[in-house]
């Protein structure tokens, strides 16, 4: 009966994994992978790789996944489950851990650095925001989160949003959210293929903001002081 190990892949830069993730990876007989798990970090598995990703709105393939990890789990010393981000992030981790320990199998979690973390802006800062609170824009079936223990926390991140930007942006200003808000999206964040969108939370319910997944929505006050920081920073002679 072999260790499972829930593995975080982080937001895409494979130099954000941890030690421990790293080594896994190379000594792994078999890792089971998620679909947007960065190929750079992919290229670092020297075993069997399995794909188990699923697209939105495949959640009865999760069942699917439980019986392979069983599957591999009882058939090798040890399995790496590998998933973006960190695996109990809006990751299913917490299913799978209880569903391995119910049929007998070890699990160890390996964590690893939230996309929500990963795009260089502060979540909290003193004078600015006391707090932040992470939701994800899809709910178990497909359904739209109640937004309302979201409307005043101070900076908000949405994953899994961006097909749902306009009606999350037009729920949030219903719920006393300033339509003057700087919002940010930030694309495939840590990758060569990184792209960021600075718009007000009015425009984004206007449907006036263009914007492809996966992306990372980051919703305060926060979002602009340190955006417009970075992009004088970027102009600086010396870069």
């Amino acid at each position: 009966m072999g260790k499972v190990y829930l593995v975080g892949a982080g937001p895409g830069d494979p130099e954000l994994l941890t030690l421990k993730a790293h080594r896994l990876l190379q000594e792994a007989p078999v890792v089971l992978h998620d679909r947007l798990v960065d190929e750079r970090i992919l290229g670092l598995v020297r075993g069997k790789k399995v794909y188990v990703g699923k697209e939105e709105g495949e959640s009865r393939k999760q069942a699917a996944i439980h019986h392979l990890l069983l599957h591999y789990a009882r058939r090798y010393p040890f399995v790496v489950r590998l998933k973006g981000g960190d695996p109990f992030v809006f990751g299913r981790g917490g299913e799978e851990a209880l569903f391995l320990l119910r049929h007998g199998i070890p699990v160890e979690v390996v964590p690893g650095v939230s996309s929500l973390l990963a795009t260089g802006l502060p979540l909290t800062h003193r004078g600015l925001a006391h707090g932040f609170a992470a939701l994800s824009g899809v709910v178990e079936g497909g359904g739209y989160p109640d937004l309302t223990p979201f409307a005043h926390v101070p900076t908000l991140v949405v994953l899994m949003g961006v097909k749902r930007r306009v009606w999350i942006a037009k729920e949030l200003l219903r719920l006393g959210r300033n339509p003057q808000e700087p919002t940010l999206f930030v694309e495939r964040a840590t990758t060569p293929r990184e792209r960021r969108i600075l718009a007000r939370l009015g425009e984004v319910a206007q449907g006036k903001v263009s914007v492809e997944a996966p992306a990372l929505w980051i919703l305060g006050e926060t979002v602009q002081v340190f955006e417009e920081a970075r992009l004088k920073a970027e102009a600086l002679p010396w870069r």
